[in-house]
């Protein structure tokens, strides 16, 4: 294709960056942000850097399975995969997100909220993503934790 602004060859256009799958459980179809940040191998290295956070706070570890980090990790891990365009593991193996439900029993203060997020970002941090995934990222987890608050003290 011509430029008639500049009149040199064009480049195709780029291509969608929604997730598109084959079927309900498919494949991604099109370039996803987990392929576009290194995939299964970069959202470990976020989760368990969180995770190494989360195990010292002292509002937050009680929250989860002492016996079972390694299991908090990976369903973290196959979450955050899923939803950013990655395998559907999680779907495959717990069904629908309910995240709200899933949280339900645990206290999520606005003080755990703002642990959570700290740890969160400080993986982020560390991950030191291109900046467009970075703040999209960073956008979803504080939304995220904002909407998991179900007690106010």
């Amino acid at each position: 294709m011509i430029d008639h602004h500049s009149g040199a060859d064009r480049a195709e256009p780029p291509t969608p960056r929604l997730t598109l799958r084959s079927a309900e459980q498919g494949a991604a179809v099109t370039d996803t942000v987990w392929g576009q940040i290194g995939g299964s191998e970069t959202f470990e290295r976020i989760v368990r850097t969180f995770y190494r956070g989360v195990r010292e706070d002292p509002v937050l570890a009680p929250m989860y399975p002492q016996d079972d980090w390694d299991g908090a990790v990976r369903r973290l891990q196959l979450f955050l995969e899923q939803y950013w365009g990655g395998p559907t593991t999680y779907s495959e193996e717990r069904g629908h997100p309910r995240l709200r439900m899933r949280h339900a029993p645990f206290p999520v203060t606005p003080d755990a909220r703002d642990r959570w997020l700290a740890h969160m970002n400080a993986a982020l941090d560390e991950a030191a993503l291109p900046p467009m995934h970075d703040a999209a990222l960073r956008d979803y987890v504080e939304r995220a934790a904002f909407a998991m608050v179900n007690r106010f003290e």
